[in-house]
């Protein structure tokens, strides 16, 4: 594809050279041009063990399952200590210290685990937020260059109008001339 051609399109819809468009305006500009539809946004093919886990620690920790369940695993915990305090056969007895030795561990591991899994959908959320940019963009486009089309065809069709118009104008006033001298 040439690039006078490039330009020449860039100029028309963005009024600006293909050189000063961003990236994603330069692909929306070559989709344009090669006609084809919008590539969909690319998934992340290359997710390992880790970051899956990371992804599925993140959706079970964050919901009502896992509070509900952790709420219930804290309450029966501590039932069970503070029921076998008086027979000193308690476990974990009130402070309850290695209790909170566990839930510090468990905050420790889990916080940074999830904000893993947030990196990674963000960085997704970008790569989709940019595909309907493209999307959008190129829907935009299209539709100036289908309203340029019929404002051409509409002032084709006036011009036509226009010289029949003219044409039976020019009629009429021959057919009043000739009825005129006709008459007198």
């Amino acid at each position: 594809m040439s690039h006078e051609r490039l330009n020449h399109l860039s100029l028309e819809l963005l009024n600006s050279p293909y050189d000063d468009l961003t990236d994603v305006q330069k692909r929306v500009i070559d989709l344009i041009l090669t006609e084809t539809p919008s590539d969909e946004p690319e998934e992340d093919d290359e997710s390992t063990f880790w970051t899956r886990l990371a992804d599925r620690v993140a959706a079970v920790g964050g919901s009502w399952g896992f509070i509900g369940g952790f709420a219930l695993a804290l309450v029966l915990w501590m039932g069970l200590n503070l029921a076998l305090t008086p027979f000193k056969h308690a476990f974990d007895p009130y402070p309850f210290i290695f209790l909170n030795l566990l839930l510090s561990t468990l905050a420790a591991i889990q916080a940074p685990v999830i904000m893993m899994s947030q990196n990674r959908q963000a960085a997704k959320d970008r790569m989709t937020a940019e595909h309907d940019y493209a999307v959008n963009l190129r829907a935009e486009l299209e539709i100036m260059r289908v309203i340029d089309k019929l404002d051409a065809l509409r002032s084709d069709e006036l011009m036509v109008l226009c010289r029949e118009h003219a044409e039976r104008l020019s009629a009429l006033q021959d057919e009043v001339a000739r009825l005129r001298a006709e008459r007198g």
